[in-house]
């Protein structure tokens, strides 16, 4: 079912010009068109050149709907300069070192994320978890890892 998935994100997300070298996290992400607050949000947290380097990072990306659903005033609240700390903590929370399939996923329990927890994954009908948040596409390719997108904003469990 995850390569279904993954087949259906680079129809979504379209494809690398033959030749061309793909894109890092924070590009890709950018260049998606669906994940606008997310870099928002990196950006406003400091962790562009993070993202942007060597990596390889494994990225469960909430799309906008995603920040959407959050409660009214927190994405605001979240992006101001006094909230860095706080930001910074949320978005790590939702990176792991390492480039990690959807084949290798749906055998792993967890995963140690950048902010220090772990996150835990689970496989049923409905397809692939993230702490309880869905994933809507999978394996979108990045020259520094790979993202995932998900269907809600992942919170650390000391937020």
């Amino acid at each position: 079912m995850l390569k279904t998935i993954g087949i259906l994100s680079l129809a979504l997300f379209g494809s690398v010009a033959p030749g061309a070298a793909p894109m890092d996290i924070v590009h890709t992400a950018d260049s998606a068109g669906s994940f606008r607050t997310l870099v928002q949000a990196v950006q406003a947290a400091g962790l562009t050149e993070t993202l942007e380097g060597k990596g390889p990072y494994t990225v469960f990306a909430p799309t906008d709907a995603a920040f959407a659903k959050l409660p009214p005033g927190t994405l605001e609240t979240l992006l101001q300069p006094e909230n860095r700390h706080k930001l910074r903590s949320i978005l790590t929370y939702h990176v792991v070192a390492g480039r990690l399939d959807s084949a290798e996923l749906e055998h792993l329990p967890s995963a140690k994320t950048l902010e220090g927890s772990r996150v835990k994954f689970a496989m049923s009908e409905g397809g692939l978890t993230v702490d309880g948040a869905r994933v809507v596409q999978a394996d979108i390719p990045t020259s520094n890892g790979v993202i995932y997108a998900i269907d809600t904003v992942l919170m650390p469990p000391n937020q």
